[in-house]
């Protein structure tokens, strides 16, 4: 097993330690070390199966894990609630796309931003009160190029921009991790550099740990990626240490060549 390179306690903000899940005898994460460095984009990647979601939903409390332990920003959240780990910073992204469709662009990202806000989420209240938050969703949309989409519904939107409406959300909640599940699946070129563009911009105030299978996206903008198979982690590094890896070339996206394929 490789373990992702060591950092300080000081820089790392989330830590995963022999984690390990077993679903009936099946070992979908199998002892896994990842140590994720403060202030950097740290991307994961492997096949089909590997158990990266798994993964994701370990740290960010969905699942609990079978054995192992996760410190965030160095306390142990490995019995955390998922809303508690949410109100310390960590937040993620999913595959599917998780706006609310009938509620406009604007509507959704000041929703996000109530958690922030005392009293906002008394319903009875009217809408009134809740327009000292337009002003911060409306640069929050501005942020990710929906300025113009601020009165458009959710399910108006192209899907793209509907990722990028999720990037605008999850920024309105102040989070110090993000974790993005896939953010550029099934978008055409356009979008994909636009969204991998929002998400180095998004990086430049926290740490972004993503999910991504588009290694052309990954090349641009990871500082650190690691590779998981069957469940391990099989190498940990740059992008140009990982390419270079035997053990990567055998597993996931080999090339002729003897280096890793950009692209999709």
């Amino acid at each position: 097993m490789v373990a992702a390179p060591c950092c300080a306690a000081d820089d790392c903000i989330i830590e995963a330690r022999g984690l390990t899940k077993e679903f009936s005898g099946f070992v979908a994460v199998c002892n896994v070390d990842l140590r994720v460095r403060r202030g950097h984009i740290h991307a994961l990647i492997g096949p089909n199966g590997a158990g990266k979601t798994t993964f994701f939903n370990l740290l960010t409390k969905f699942l609990a894990p079978t054995r192992g332990q996760i410190l965030y920003r160095g306390e142990d959240i490995t019995h955390a609630k998922p809303a508690e780990v949410a109100r310390r910073g960590l937040v993620r992204s999913f595959q599917l796309s998780a706006v609310f469709p009938h509620l406009t662009a604007l509507e959704n990202v000041r929703i996000a931003l109530q958690r922030t806000h005392p009293g906002t989420f008394h319903f009875w209240k009217r809408e009134a009160t809740l327009a000292v938050l337009n002003d911060r969703a409306r640069e929050l949309l501005e942020l990710v190029d929906l300025g113009a989409f601020a009165a458009v519904v959710a399910v108006e939107l192209p899907y793209g921009r509907k990722r990028a409406l999720e990037i605008a959300t999850t920024l309105a909640m102040d989070p110090q991790l993000m974790l993005l599940d896939e953010p550029t699946q099934g978008m055409g070129h356009e979008d994909v550099d636009r969204v991998t563009a929002l998400i180095k911009q998004a990086a430049a105030q926290r740490t972004v740990l993503m999910v991504e299978h588009n290694m052309h996206v990954v090349s641009r903008i990871a500082d650190t990626i690691t590779v998981l198979q069957r469940g391990q982690i099989i190498a940990s590094g740059s992008y140009a240490e990982v390419a270079r890896n035997p053990l990567v070339m055998e597993a996931y996206m080999g090339a002729p060549d003897g280096e890793l394929r950009g692209g999709h």
